[in-house]
């Protein structure tokens, strides 16, 4: 397990984060977002001549990052509890708040399902191997757990559990690569390409599950930047709506 966390851990640092120095904006955003937010980022810079400097991590990474006062001008994190644990230390404002997309976990398993795991109980099947999100670190990881804990199967999915990874772009590749039977992940990251073709989903029953939203917001280290502003309204925009959706996001009722 270190050295899958350690593989994780790499390749996460080499492909998600990253610097535009002298960029007109600094937005912090979930890993798993990157597809979306990166074909908003492109056709922003394009439209307002630009330059965005995105740093992609672990929803956890982000709220630590905005806690040493580090600067950051829109947050996008993968789950609304961290835009309102942020909103409740002063670091985001509140009026900025729009309730963007949903974000649905569900079973991901290796093409074919070789394992036939067909339920949330089906993880706990002696000899399964599964890769959840660290909870420290990715929204997902904070969800999968209360997930288990909401239907009692925390401790025996728990003793299958070979992998803890630090962002949900890593659980897509452990099974996508069949290093693990199945892990808990969102459901839009099934659209990816580092998935197709070697990805199917078991969904998770509405009742059992425990559906997030994304939320994009203002936060209070930024400079007052006009493109700030107009960035946060384009990403709940219908044109920022239609990308959205073409990553497989469900929007959020308004």
């Amino acid at each position: 397990m270190k050295r899958l966390l350690v593989i994780a851990f790499v390749l996460g640092s080499i492909i998600f984060t990253g610097t535009v120095f002298g960029a007109d904006l600094k937005v912090y955003a979930g890993a798993g977002l990157i597809k979306p937010m990166e074909e908003m980022r492109l056709m922003f810079e394009k439209e307002h001549n630009c330059a965005i400097d995105v740093h992609y991590g672990s929803s956890g990474e982000l709220f630590g990052l905005l806690s040493m006062g580090q600067p950051c001008d829109v947050l996008i994190p993968g789950a609304a509890k961290y835009t309102l644990d942020a909103l409740k230390n002063g670091w985001i404002i509140e009026k900025s708040i729009h309730k963007l997309v949903k974000h649905v976990p569900v079973i991901a398993v290796p093409k074919g399902n070789p394992a036939h795991i067909t339920t949330l109980a089906g993880l706990a099947k002696p000899g399964i191997r599964v890769a959840l999100g660290d909870p420290k670190g990715p929204a997902i990881g904070r969800v999968a757990k209360k997930i288990l804990a909401k239907n009692s199967l925390a401790e025996q999915v728990g003793t299958n559990v070979t992998v803890l990874a630090p962002t949900v772009n890593q659980l897509l590749i452990y099974v996508a690569l069949e290093q693990v039977d199945a892990g808990i992940i969102w459901g839009d990251l099934v659209t990816w390409a580092e998935g197709e073709g070697k990805v199917d989903v078991v969904t998770i029953d509405r009742q059992k599950n425990i559906i997030k939203t994304i939320p994009t917001a203002l936060t209070t280290h930024g400079r007052d930047n006009a493109l700030a502003k107009d960035f946060n309204t384009f990403l709940a925009s219908s044109q920022g709506m239609s990308i959205w959706k073409k990553w497989g996001f469900e929007p959020c009722d308004r």
